[in-house]
C-alpha cells in the first residue's frame, strides 16, 4: 500500500487549491461516478472539518468531512466519504475512516457519531462499530440509512 499523507483543516483553513481537489474529487465520485445529479457542495462545507489523504506525489485520494453537533444531527456527523476508485480495495478506506474517528475522539473527546450512510457500504461501516439505526430511505434517489456509533460512558 502507497503511503498516504493525512491532513485535517477546518473550512477556513483550507488553501483554495485543497478545497477545489477536495471538491473536484468528491463530485467526480458523488456526481459523475454514481450519476446522481444534486448539490454536492453545501453550506456545511463551510462549518465542517476535513480529513483528506494524498499519495506522496500530491494527489488527493481520500476524503471525510466531519461536522460537529447541530449540523446534520443532535450527534457529531461524518459524511462525503470518498475513495478514489483506483485505490479502492487496498485498506485505505479502513485507514480514511479510522484516521476520521481518531480525529473526533481528539477534537471532541468520546462521542456518540451519527451517519446517513449508503446502504450498500452497511457492512463497510459495521466493521467500524457502526449499527443501522431505522429504516432505509432514498437520499438523492440513492438507497440510504442511518447509523450510529454509540460511545457510552462505562
Amino acid at each position: 500500500m502507497e503511503d498516504i499523507i493525512w491532513e485535517v483543516k477546518a473550512f477556513y483553513e483550507l488553501s483554495v487549491e485543497e478545497f477545489f481537489e477536495i471538491i473536484y474529487l468528491r463530485t467526480a465520485v458523488f456526481v459523475v461516478e454514481q450519476n446522481c445529479a444534486y448539490q454536492e457542495v453545501d453550506v456545511k462545507d463551510k462549518q465542517a472539518f476535513h480529513l483528506f489523504g494524498r499519495t506522496e506525489s500530491g494527489e488527493v485520494i481520500a476524503i471525510t468531512r466531519v461536522l460537529p453537533k447541530g449540523i446534520s444531527y443532535d450527534d457529531i456527523s461524518i459524511g462525503r466519504v470518498v475513495l478514489k476508485k483506483e485505490f479502492r480495495g487496498k485498506g485505505i478506506a479502513d485507514v480514511l475512516l479510522q484516521k476520521t474517528l481518531d480525529f473526533v475522539a481528539q477534537e471532541f473527546g468520546r462521542q456518540s457519531i451519527r451517519i446517513s450512510a449508503q446502504t450498500y457500504l452497511i457492512n463497510y461501516y459495521q466493521k467500524h462499530s457502526f449499527i443501522p439505526v431505522g429504516e432505509e430511505y432514498l437520499e438523492d434517489d440513492l438507497p440510504h440509512i442511518e447509523m450510529l456509533l454509540e460511545i457510552r460512558d462505562v
